[in-house]
């Protein structure tokens, strides 16, 4: 059957939603007997009645309440895509990267509130286990971890960071009282790729001689490890910033107060020319007061 004329579509619309001709003419700038001749002719190609006629005002039929609401959604969706393409408040995207443990443990955690302040931008978070430049199309922002050598972007330092000691609460119960960390250390550690020399640079720091570990497990991402520990076996050294999340749910605690002091950081890296979009702008500006406060 042929499509009904859209202004027949929605006289009907709102005279079902209001229960009168009259008020839908009022609403839609027309006449009640305007209303009434187009309800007629859209009867008339259905070939069913849609509306009882009342003394005062009118009411749906089955068929006409069968009918009001698909062509109710359908008048929605329509009005939704037109504002959303062509209204005054386009929606925009940006594209971000970050390692597996920062998008995990620090943005995504925090990601509504930039969402609830910025209503009209899209977030596509994307993850990586190492990148040192962009690749086309992938991202409009990196949060890359590093010493700041890179040179295909802008480059914000967000600041410096500490490393820390976690296990489980349980393992650590396993020690009995105050137990040093060389003695945990011994038993089962777990290393992150690019961090293995955090070890002994903290066993140096506490004056400590590094004890040969029993077990040595190995993962690409301080996340993994997170999540091994809080399993029950094994000690990590992470970001503080990684480890608590873990920390504040009680899935990880750190035995000793020592932090280490690591040298390299994570570092927001625009693409270049994203300073002129507005949406980069507003995330890099949230990222950089998510790690170190705002921007100056």
């Amino acid at each position: 059957m042929k499509l009904p004329n859209p202004t027949w579509l929605r006289s009907f619309e709102a005279a079902a939603r209001l229960g009168s001709f009259s008020a839908a003419a009022d609403e839609l700038g027309l006449t009640p007997a305007a209303v009434s001749q187009q309800m007629r002719l859209l009867e008339k190609q259905l070939k069913t009645t849609l509306f009882e006629r009342l003394p005062r005002g009118v009411a749906l039929t089955d068929m006409g309440k069968a009918y009001a609401q698909p062509v109710r959604k359908g008048l929605d969706d329509i009005q939704v895509a037109t504002a959303g393409l062509f209204g005054t408040t386009r929606r925009r995207q940006i594209k971000v990267r970050a390692s597996i443990s920062c998008a995990a443990l620090v943005i995504a955690p925090r990601l509504h509130g930039f969402l609830a302040s910025h209503p009209d931008i899209d977030v596509d978070l994307s993850t990586f286990v190492w990148a040192n430049r962009f690749q086309d199309g992938i991202s409009d922002i990196d949060i890359r971890f590093g010493f700041g050598d890179w040179t295909d972007g802008r480059l914000t330092h967000l600041g410096h960071e500490f490393a820390i000691p976690v296990c489980s609460p349980d393992y650590l119960t396993g020690f009995g009282a105050a137990p040093r960390l060389d003695h945990l250390a011994a038993l089962h550690i777990f290393t992150i790729h690019g961090s293995e020399s955090d070890w002994p640079r903290l066993f140096a720091q506490m004056g400590l001689a590094p004890p040969v570990a029993a077990r040595v497990t190995r993962f690409d991402s301080s996340l993994m490890a997170l999540q091994a520990i809080s399993a029950g076996s094994g000690l990590a050294i992470v970001l503080e910033s990684f480890a608590q999340p873990f920390l504040e749910r009680g899935a990880a605690v750190a035995p000793v107060p020592d932090r280490l002091a690591i040298r390299p950081a994570h570092f927001l890296v625009e693409r270049d020319g994203g300073e002129r979009r507005d949406e980069v702008r507003a995330f890099a500006d949230w990222i950089c007061t998510l790690f170190q406060g705002p921007r100056p």
